[in-house]
């Protein structure tokens, strides 16, 4: 059992009779805060020329304003499990908010790109300690299966609509304002997510405090991710042989063989008050490893091209933040459609059928973009944005919803954690990959044709990964 999904289980008996009834304040509470961080991912891209203007950041350091983000909360999510475990996950859950609220106020204020790159590293951190403890107490406060299902559809679609939100909403508010917009705008919602909080969401104890926290394995996590992260951060820069490159992955290599070696050795001899951070054994639950794969493929496709899409349309095109941001809004209303239908999909069908049609909408969007050059009409890269902006929201409810129902009902939260760390080392890898592709051209277009490519059959192989599990999935039903 992992020591970020105790408090999951606690929680569930601690919870009041299941009911068939969605009580909305709860949900719209602890979406919230899941909207807060799913959008920051994505904000800042139409806003890249003017911060870097503004506060004369490097090439480098920008990278680190977009993924450092990105890093430090995919590095840190199983800790705020842990956190959760150890202390409540209302409690974590409100300190999260406050974090990254405060951190917010940082980012808006930064003068300095290393003021700007700190604020987004806190930023994640506070996003690490909302994403699992939301997912922990959105299981308590719906018991009822079919009430859970339902809820669990709308949180994870909301992670779709918050990204694909992010260009548009950042682009409209640097037109209209300035680019600390964009982080002012992140407090109010966030003190309005602790005030839903504090009145709505419950606050289970259970067996709070009762687990240990990991902390070998804690540190092991954080620079394994982390290390992953500024590698491939830099290799956009610095190229993929730069010895910075080459020594930073080599520790996050390390890191990473030492945390297996030392989570399985705690499962192996793990004690109820010492559990280990992750459990390797999901990883052999039918359908777990390769949904937490489709996770890193397809934020690799997805945020790689829409980095790159944002570049094609300001520096190739001419487009400031806002009309960046208005070329992209297909995306934005695909999401705000794919998602909830997506939801409602999977309740009907399961998770695997709308996953696996959603990733081959996606690989064949993404084959639009090979139409994209200097002077190509709008019009025809309408087909790409539409499918990508079905593809990419309609995935994740499918496959959050996927990959907790391979996991034992206690690792409901590290399960997601799982889901949500793939996906941000896919950020990292996309970005890098396909960003190093333009340098290395000297050639926007023809760079972004190569990341066509790739990111599409990136979809299609995630989708033949959901396509196997749907397979092996209805074999065991029938057996």
């Amino acid at each position: 059992m992992s020591s970020s999904t105790t408090g999951t289980a606690a929680a569930n008996a601690e919870s009041p009779p299941a009911t068939e009834r969605l009580s909305w304040p709860p949900l719209i509470a602890l979406s919230l805060g899941y909207f807060l961080v799913m959008l920051d991912v994505t904000v800042v891209t139409v806003a890249i020329p003017a911060i870097r203007e503004s506060v004369g950041a490097s090439a480098s350091a920008m990278a680190w304003v977009v993924d450092g983000y990105s890093a430090v909360f995919g590095g840190l999510l199983l800790m705020g499990g842990g956190f959760g475990d150890r202390l409540g996950h209302r409690k974590v859950f409100l300190s999260g908010l406050g974090v990254f609220a405060l951190a917010s106020v940082g980012c808006a204020l930064a003068t300095t790109p290393a003021m700007l790159v700190a604020s987004r590293l806190a930023q994640g951190a506070g996003g690490a300690l909302l994403v699992p403890t939301s997912l922990a107490l959105l299981t308590a406060s719906y018991p009822a299966p079919a009430v859970r299902a339902k809820a669990l559809g709308i949180w994870a679609g909301i992670s779709g609509i918050a990204f694909a939100a992010g260009p548009l909403v950042g682009g409209l508010l640097v037109a209209g304002l300035n680019w600390r917009a964009a982080f002012w705008i992140n407090v109010p919602i966030a003190l309005v997510a602790v005030w839903l909080t504090r009145k709505n969401v419950p606050s289970p104890t259970g067996r709070a405090g009762a687990r240990g926290l990991d902390p070998l394995g804690q540190v092991l996590g954080i620079v394994a991710v982390m290390g992953l992260a500024g590698a491939l951060n830099e290799a956009g820069t610095q190229g993929w042989t730069s010895p910075v490159v080459l020594g930073v992955g080599a520790l996050a290599l390390v890191a990473l063989v030492v945390f297996v070696l030392t989570e399985r050795r705690m499962e192996a001899s793990g004690t109820e008050t010492k559990p280990p951070l992750l459990p390797l054994s999901l990883f052999r639950s039918p359908g777990f490893a390769s949904t937490a794969a489709v996770g890193v493929l397809l934020n690799l496709g997805y945020y790689g091209m829409l980095y790159l899409s944002t570049l094609y349309l300001q520096n190739e095109r001419g487009y400031d933040a806002l009309g960046a941001g208005l070329a992209l809004l297909p995306t934005v209303c695909m999401a705000v459609v794919a998602a909830p239908l997506s939801g409602r999909l999977t309740a009907r069908y399961g998770p695997y059928v709308p996953m696996t049609g959603a990733l081959l909408l996606g690989g064949a969007g993404f084959i639009g973009w090979l139409l994209a050059g200097s002077d190509t009409p709008y019009w025809m890269l309408l087909p790409a944005l539409i499918a990508t902006g079905l593809a990419t929201p309609s995935t994740v409810p499918a496959a959050t919803a996927a990959i907790v129902q391979a996991a034992p009902t206690a690792n409901a939260g590290v399960a997601s954690a799982v889901f949500n760390v793939a996906r941000q080392i896919g950020n990292s890898l996309g970005v890098a990959l396909f960003a190093s592709l333009i340098a290395g051209r000297g050639d926007l277009v023809s760079g972004l044709h190569i990341s066509a490519i790739i990111a599409s059959a990136a979809f299609f192989a995630a989708a033949l990964l959901a396509l196997s599990s749907w397979r092996n999935a209805k074999a065991r039903a029938a057996a």
